[in-house]
């Protein structure tokens, strides 16, 4: 039986990720608290695979990086770029649409502190290859940092030895190709790691070898 390309509501799979949403929906009943499913059209061409929820981004808006500042550096340059369109408003009910780009986390489920455990990454690395499954157009994956970038590589089968991470390089990979770049969260960008331009170049990137 085909594994779906999301995790169930309220999915057991990783008992640590179940308690500590669990214990959200206590603090915070009015959370979307649950697997965030994916967003954006299923005949995009890109697929941006990012970390996992942050807790008071996606765990509670239910839309990915929706509501803190790593969505709000995404979706701009999806923007500029013409990857999305309508208006970023940090809540789902807002008018943005995704243009040929869909946005998949790694992990489903908010994890502890922003950390998921490697054993929570692999259980959750059946629904990242089952949605690369059910995209037929993707020719592009950009994955934000490199825990996203980790995950991609062993979903498809390839060595993280001969594939490193590394910001702007793209690897082919069978029918893939590959780019990477530094996570766009709120950290990374006030510590110098990643700049605004440093980000439009990437996403650029992918756009340009999506149309290729």
């Amino acid at each position: 039986m085909p594994v779906p390309a999301s995790p169930p509501p309220d999915c057991p799979l990783c008992p640590r990720l179940h308690a500590f949403r669990h214990e959200n929906r206590r603090k915070y009943p009015g959370w979307f608290n649950d697997p965030v499913p994916s967003f954006g059209p299923l005949t995009a061409r890109i697929l941006i695979a990012g970390l996992a929820p942050g807790l008071q981004g996606a765990n509670r808006t239910g839309r990915p990086f929706t509501g803190d500042w790593a969505g709000d550096l995404l979706y701009a340059t999806l923007l500029k770029h013409g990857l999305a369109k309508g208006e970023y408003d940090e809540r789902p009910d807002d008018t943005l649409e995704l243009v040929d780009c869909r946005i998949a986390n790694s992990v489903r489920c908010v994890p502890p502190q922003n950390k998921p455990e490697p054993s929570e990454i692999r259980t959750c690395r059946q629904f990242l290859k089952s949605e690369l499954e059910t995209l037929p157009n993707v020719k592009v994956i950009l994955a934000l940092g490199k825990i996203a970038h980790d995950s991609v590589c062993d979903t498809l089968g390839v060595r993280k030895m001969l594939h490193p991470f590394k910001h702007g390089v793209a690897y082919d990979i069978g029918k893939f190709k590959l780019i990477s770049s530094y996570h766009c969260s709120r950290y990374n960008t006030n510590t110098g790691v990643l700049t605004t331009q440093m980000f439009e170049y990437v996403v650029g990137k992918a756009k340009a070898l999506a149309e290729a």
